[in-house]
C-alpha cells in the first residue's frame, strides 16, 4: 500500500507545506477521507500514533493528512494565513494527483480536538466539497471559547470575535442553500474529556434544528489512547457514506 510524503506549495498560506498520503492498492479512482491534526500536533501524528494506515486497507480508501499548523483551520482575513483556502486547495491538489472521487459525495473530513472543530466548520461551510464528516473530542463551541482569548485566537481573529462561517452554533443553525445537502455528521467525544461540555452544546443544536447525527460518549479522556480506539468508528461512519452514495464498492 503505497504511502507518500509530498512537499507542495499553498498559495493561500504563502509557503511551502507537506502532506502525507495513503493509497490503497488497486486502480482506484479511491474516495478520499482527509484527516485533520489537533493544536498540539502536525500532520504527521496520526500515523505515528494509531494504526491509520491499516484502516485504510482494510476499507479501501485513500487518506490524506494535512499539516494546519495551530491555525484552527480558519481564514485570518488580511494575512497569508488562509488556512480554511489551504485545505480546499490541498482538495483540488489531491484531485489533480491521484485517481479519486472528485467530488463530494467520495470525500469525507475527521479530525480530533482543533481537528474535529476544522473537520465540522469546514464541511459545514462547504457542503459541496464534502459529504461527510467526523469530529473525536472536538473544540466545538469555539465562539464561546474565545470569549476568554488567548494568545492563539487573537492571531487568528484579531478582533477577538469569530465571525459566522467559523461558528459552527451558527453554521448549524443556517438553512442549507437551494440543492445544498448538509454533510452527514458524526461525533464522539470521552466522559472524561475537557471539552465535552462543548460537545454537549453542539449536540442540542443537532437536536434543536433537527439535523441527522450521530452522538457517542464512550469512556476516556483527550488522549491518543481514545483516538486511537475510536480512529476505525469515525473511517467507518465515512465509508457507509461512500457505499451508500456509490463511491466505494
Amino acid at each position: 500500500m503505497p504511502v507518500l510524503a509530498i512537499n507542495y506549495f499553498s498559495n493561500p498560506i504563502g509557503m511551502q507545506s507537506q502532506m502525507t498520503v495513503i493509497l490503497p492498492d488497486g486502480p482506484g479512482p479511491f474516495p478520499v477521507v482527509y484527516q485533520l491534526h489537533g493544536q498540539s500536533d502536525d500532520h504527521t501524528a496520526w500515523q505515528r500514533w494509531t494504526t491509520i494506515e491499516r484502516h485504510a486497507g482494510r476499507l479501501g480508501i485513500a487518506i490524506v493528512l494535512l499539516n494546519g499548523a495551530r491555525s484552527f483551520y480558519c481564514d485570518t482575513p488580511g494575512t497569508t494565513r488562509l488556512w480554511e483556502q489551504h485545505i480546499l486547495q490541498s482538495v483540488a491538489f489531491v484531485d489533480r494527483t491521484f485517481r479519486t472521487v472528485a467530488k463530494a459525495t467520495g470525500r469525507g473530513i475527521g479530525g480530533l480536538s482543533m481537528g474535529g472543530y476544522g473537520a465540522l466548520k469546514i464541511a459545514l461551510h462547504h457542503p459541496t466539497v464534502f459529504g461527510s464528516c467526523v469530529s473525536h473530542s472536538g473544540a466545538l463551541d469555539i465562539a464561546a471559547w474565545a470569549k476568554n482569548p488567548s494568545p492563539d485566537h487573537l492571531d487568528i481573529w484579531p478582533t477577538g470575535r469569530v465571525p459566522a462561517h467559523d461558528d459552527i452554533r451558527k453554521l448549524l443553525a443556517k438553512k442549507p442553500k437551494q440543492g445544498e445537502k448538509r454533510p452527514a455528521i458524526y461525533i464522539d467525544c470521552g466522559t472524561e474529556d475537557f471539552l465535552l461540555p462543548a460537545n454537549h452544546v453542539i449536540k442540542a443544536d443537532l437536536v434543536k434544528h433537527e439535523i441527522p447525527h450521530i452522538y457517542l460518549e464512550h469512556p476516556g479522556g483527550h488522549s491518543w489512547d481514545y483516538w486511537q480506539a475510536h480512529l476505525g468508528e469515525g473511517l467507518d461512519f465515512h465509508a457507509g457514506h461512500f457505499r451508500k452514495a456509490k463511491t466505494l464498492r
